[in-house]
């Protein structure tokens, strides 16, 4: 009998450490996101536990029963007027190349998307400087998105070369003499023929100093890191209109990439049966008399509200104490704690502006300049953090808003699944093609499509960020208040054109060096 009992006791152990060791193994897979370490690209453990709530109810309440004001439509949706300006690109009878180039120029670009493209148009502008033959620029890994998308898989090469033939030699690849000279040559010692040392926003003359030299003793010479390294001032006028030349003509992404955006547009412009839009007003206006569908307008989003932008900022989301903590971790992290709005309150930050927009704010920003909730509003947006929760506010307030996968199918959307600069190219495209761009924050998405849309005279809305954080700093405004100093706050800034001052981007602000007054 003892020994029996002996047995049942060791088989009742034996299935206790059983299913503690089950449990050990399926628990990371219930609570995946609490084994998950703090990356660029990983959610918060803490903010998806805490799901954020509206931080402007009052306003969030008005902003749902606002009524449609037909004049004030007609006016926001009117094409930008003609401002007296026109794409200028140099002279039609551009000298001819030069009989010998004086070497192979390579540049390694990282950033993101539209930070690699200004590189693109920089690398050009410094081969012609050189009077060198440019190697289709390399695209770094981005470490934030692990995106390892080349030049040829975003840009169509065949017509960039073309579009540039009469300016510089470009080649696809290096020939087979220098088959050597790549990333990995370059990452394992010093090389002489590799410039390490580029300043940011370089001069002609410093290329000419520090470059040439090497190409003229090498035939090769290789720039890495190369973001921002070349000046926006000083330079000759041809230079210039080259640089815009590249930007505005050159580049432009490869079919399948316009394909799926001329998609994605048309769905925007002809929504199939109206199944979302229910109202009698809506459907009479989106057919003519014949039964006919009119092309209806739409406004492209651009919402760069992800994770690393959160917490760069040091503001304050209304995410609470868990929030904080997941934000700070990630500074700690990612910058070890080197962040200098950290420095500043939350109070402090949005009094200056400097405080990305949330999906909640974006949505009552247009709402107050006159936005109706039929407005067809396409959301161009990588991550953004707080996932659905945090989208769900500018949802209610434009149940017709759009993105890539609603208006797309997996099938359709394989080829760009899970590569960051494919999916910002659809955006970009899409935001080219849309009626209104509206971009929550600044940064290169913005500043690249608000330099592009100047270039062609197209209506681009910037938030006033110093008025906005202010006006979501008063507690107490009431609607009408909050939507006549936004108003007023913006009537300038919808695609006016401003000339570039010094030190500014020329991707930004074309004019005067890419435009003429007509």
């Amino acid at each position: 009998m003892m020994r029996l009992n002996y047995q049942r006791h060791c088989y009742q152990l034996l299935r206790r450490k059983a299913m503690c060791g089950l449990f050990v193994l399926i628990f990371p897979l219930i609570f995946p996101c609490l084994f998950t370490p703090f990356t660029h690209a990983s959610p918060s453990t803490f903010s998806e536990w805490n799901v954020p709530k509206p931080r402007h109810l009052r306003l969030l309440s008005s902003a749902l029963q606002r009524e449609r004001l037909t004049g004030e439509q007609s006016d926001l949706w009117a094409p930008l007027a003609d401002q007296g300006w026109r794409p200028y690109l140099g002279s039609v009878n551009a000298p001819s190349l030069p009989q010998k180039s004086e070497g192979y120029l390579q540049v390694f670009l990282d950033g993101g998307l539209n930070q690699q493209r200004m590189g693109i148009c920089d690398a050009v502008a410094v081969a012609k400087i050189l009077n060198a033959t440019l190697v289709i620029p390399h695209l770094e890994v981005n470490p934030v998105w692990l995106d390892s998308s080349s030049f040829m898989d975003i840009f169509d090469v065949d017509h960039f070369m073309n579009v540039l033939k009469d300016d510089i030699p470009i080649i696809k690849e290096l020939p087979d003499e220098f088959s050597w000279s790549t990333r990995e040559y370059y990452a394992t010692a010093i090389r002489v023929t590799r410039i390490k040392r580029a300043p940011v926003h370089a001069s002609a003359n410093w290329y000419l100093e520090n470059v040439l030299p090497v190409l003229q003793s090498n035939r090769i010479a290789a720039i890495s890191p190369f973001s921002h390294r070349l000046s926006f001032d000083n330079l000759p006028s041809e230079i210039q209109q080259l640089r815009c030349k590249v930007n505005f003509k050159a580049l432009v992404f490869v079919p399948h990439i316009r394909a799926l955006g001329d998609a994605l547009i048309h769905r925007l412009r002809y929504p199939p049966g109206q199944s979302r839009a229910s109202s009698i007003d809506y459907l009479r206006e989106t057919t003519d008399q014949n039964g006919k569908q009119i092309p209806q307008k739409f406004v492209v989003l651009h919402l760069r509200f992800d994770k690393d932008m959160a917490a760069h900022s040091a503001c304050d989301f209304g995410g609470g104490k868990a929030e904080k903590l997941a934000l700070a971790k990630y500074r700690q992290t990612i910058w070890q704690g080197r962040v200098l709005n950290s420095q500043f309150t939350d109070k402090e930050l949005r009094s200056q502006g400097r405080c990305p927009l949330t999906p909640e704010e974006v949505g009552l920003l247009l709402a107050a300049l006159g936005f109706d909730n039929n407005t067809r509003l396409y959301l161009a947006s990588h991550k953004v953090y707080g996932g659905e929760a945090r989208i769900s506010t500018l949802q209610k307030l434009f149940p017709l808003m759009e993105d890539k996968k609603s208006l797309a199918t997996s099938a359709e959307r394989v080829h760009i699944k899970g590569k960051a600069s494919l999916l910002a190219a659809v955006d970009y495209y899409v935001g080219m093609h849309s009626d209104i761009f509206v971009s929550a924050s600044p940064g290169n998405m913005h500043n690249a499509l608000v330099g592009h849309r100047t270039f062609e005279n197209m209506k681009t809305i910037r938030p006033n960020m110093v008025l906005l954080g202010q006006l979501f700093l008063n507690k107490n405004i009431s609607w009408s208040q909050f939507r006549q100093a936004v108003v007023e706050g913006h009537q300038n800034r919808q695609g006016q054109l401003r000339l570039r001052k010094p030190k500014q981007s020329i991707y930004t602000y074309p004019a005067p060096d890419c435009m003429c007054h007509a």
